[in-house]
C-alpha cells in the first residue's frame, strides 16, 4: 500500500495579504490586489499595472536580514511563506518529534530572481557609445559593476537552497520551472517522494516575482496580458466574454506534506490530505493550447484515477482561468469533458480574478485556497464577472463568495509550453 500523505502546515505572501488568513479574507471579501506598478516607471508599456505584494517587511521576519541582502524577491517571499508553513505545522517544536534531517527534504517550483536592470542597461549603453555593440568592453564592464552574490542569488534554485539551510532540511531537494504548472507540480511530485518512501516530510511550493522590465517585456510581446489600463481592478475577468489577458502577480505559497502515520504520532493538526495529483503535455506548440484540451483533459483524468475517485465526486474546481480568451475557453471544454455531466453542477473559480497571475507559485497558493475552502466550506469567488461568455458556461461563483460544502477539490494549473497539472485536495477523514 502506497503512503499517505497530508498538509499540516500552510505560509503565503501574495499580492493581497502577507499571511495565510488575510489572503484567505481578502478572497473572501472579493478585493482586488491589482494597481499600477510602483517598482519601476512602467508608463511606456502596453499594460502599465500588477499585482504587487505590498506593505511586506521582511527584515521583521528573519534572524539575520544580512544574510539575504543579495536576494531577490522570490527569495524573501519564499523564506516567509515557509518559516508560517513551518510554524504553524509544528514540525520543529519538539526535538522528540523533530523530522530525521536526512528524510525532510524541500521541492519548490521556483522561478529565477531579478536582474539588476538599471545596471545592466547603463553596461549595454556604454558598451555601444560608438555604434555597434563592443562584446569585450561590455564584458569588462560586467566583470567590474556586477556584484557576484547577487547574479548567484538570481538562481531558479537558490529558494529551495536556502529553505533547506533555515531548516536543516537535509533530504531530497529539487525545483522544477515548468512555468504556471511548476509549483503545483512540486506539490505532486514531493508528495510522490513521501508516498514510494523516500522521504517523511516535505516543504513545497513555489515563489516567483516577474515584475521587472524584462518580465513585462516578454509578457507584452506575447500579446498576453490585460491592457485595461483605465481599470486595473477590473482587469483580470476570468471566464468574462470581454476578458483581454491576465495580470502579472508574484508571491510565494508553501505547504508542509507529511507521512500521515508521522503526523499522527506527534499529534499534528492535520489541515488536508493530497488525494490525487495528475501531470500531462500537450505536445503541440509553446504558447498555445491544443485546440481540444487534449492536455488539461489528461492531467484531470488523471489526478482523479490517482485519487481513486469518480469525476462527480469533485466539490470545487480551483480553475487556472487566466482571464484570457483562449486558456478560459479550453479550460471551460477540458473541465467538461474529464468530469462529465457533472461539469455542470460543480463550482468553478478563479481567483486569479483577485491576485493576479502568480506565475510559478500560482498553483501553490491556490492549492492553499482550496484547503481553506474545504475547511471553512466557502467557495472562492471569481471577481469582475459580468458578461457571460457562450463558450465559458459553467457555475464560476460570481462575484461573491458562496457557502457550500466542500470534501474534495480540484486545482488546475497550466503552464506555457504546454505542461499541464491537477492536484485533488481533501478533507482528512482519519
Amino acid at each position: 500500500m502506497r503512503r499517505r500523505v497530508v498538509i499540516t502546515g500552510l505560509g503565503a505572501v501574495t499580492p493581497v495579504g502577507n499571511d495565510v488568513q488575510s489572503v484567505w479574507d481578502a478572497v473572501r471579501e472579493g478585493r482586488s490586489g491589482i494597481g499600477p506598478i510602483t517598482r519601476f516607471d512602467a508608463s511606456k508599456f502596453p499594460t502599465t499595472f500588477a499585482a504587487e505584494v505590498k506593505g511586506f517587511d521582511f527584515e521583521s521576519l528573519v534572524d539575520d536580514p544580512a544574510a539575504f541582502e543579495s536576494a531577490g524577491p522570490n527569495i524573501r517571499f519564499a523564506v516567509a511563506a515557509a518559516q508560517q508553513a513551518i510554524r504553524e505545522s509544528g514540525l520543529l517544536d519538539d526535538p522528540a518529534h523533530a523530522p530525521d534531517p536526512t528524510r525532510f527534504g524541500v521541492y519548490l517550483g521556483a522561478g529565477e530572481g531579478q536582474q539588476n536592470f538599471p545596471t545592466f542597461m547603463q553596461m549595454v549603453a556604454e558598451a555601444q557609445a560608438s555604434g555597434d555593440l563592443d562584446l569585450a568592453k561590455f564584458s569588462e564592464l560586467g566583470l567590474e559593476r556586477l556584484d557576484a552574490k547577487f547574479e548567484l542569488e538570481q538562481e531558479p534554485n537558490m529558494p529551495a537552497a536556502h529553505l533547506s539551510a533555515l531548516f536543516d532540511a537535509q533530504g531530497p531537494n529539487l525545483n522544477c520551472l515548468t512555468a504556471c504548472a511548476a509549483s503545483s507540480q512540486a506539490i505532486g511530485e514531493a508528495t510522490e517522494i513521501i508516498r514510494r518512501g523516500d522521504a517523511d516530510v516535505m516543504l513545497s511550493g513555489g515563489a516567483h516575482s516577474m515584475i521587472h522590465p524584462f518580465g513585462l517585456t516578454g509578457f507584452n510581446l506575447l500579446t498576453s496580458l490585460s491592457t485595461r489600463n483605465n481599470d486595473p481592478q477590473a482587469a483580470s475577468r476570468p471566464f468574462d466574454a470581454d476578458r483581454d489577458g491576465f495580470v502579472l502577480g508574484e508571491g510565494a505559497g508553501m505547504v508542509v506534506l507529511e507521512e500521515l502515520s508521522r503526523a499522527k504520532a506527534r499529534g499534528a493538526e492535520i489541515l488536508g490530505e493530497v488525494l490525487g495529483y495528475g501531470s500531462s503535455a500537450d505536445a503541440y506548440r509553446i504558447t498555445d493550447i491544443h485546440p481540444e484540451g487534449r492536455g488539461a483533459v489528461a492531467c484531470i483524468t488523471g489526478a482523479l484515477q490517482d485519487a481513486e475517485m469518480n469525476r462527480d465526486q469533485v466539490d470545487y474546481v480551483n480553475a487556472h482561468g487566466t482571464s484570457t480568451q483562449v486558456n478560459d475557453r479550453t479550460e471551460t471544454a477540458a473541465i467538461k469533458q474529464a468530469l462529465g455531466d457533472s461539469a455542470a453542477k460543480t463550482p468553478v473559480s478563479s481567483t486569479k480574478s483577485m491576485m493576479g497571475h502568480l506565475i510559478a507559485a500560482a498553483g501553490s497558493v491556490e492549492a492553499i485556497l482550496c484547503l481553506l475552502a474545504i475547511r471553512d466550506g466557502v467557495l472562492p469567488p471569481t471577481i469582475n464577472y459580468s458578461t457571460p461568455d457562450p463558450q465559458c458556461d459553467l457555475d464560476y461563483v460570481p462575484n461573491a463568495a458562496r457557502d457550500g460544502r466542500v470534501q474534495r477539490t480540484l486545482s488546475n494549473s497550466f503552464g506555457f509550453g504546454g505542461q499541464n497539472v491537477s492536484l485533488i485536495l481533501g478533507r482528512f477523514t482519519g
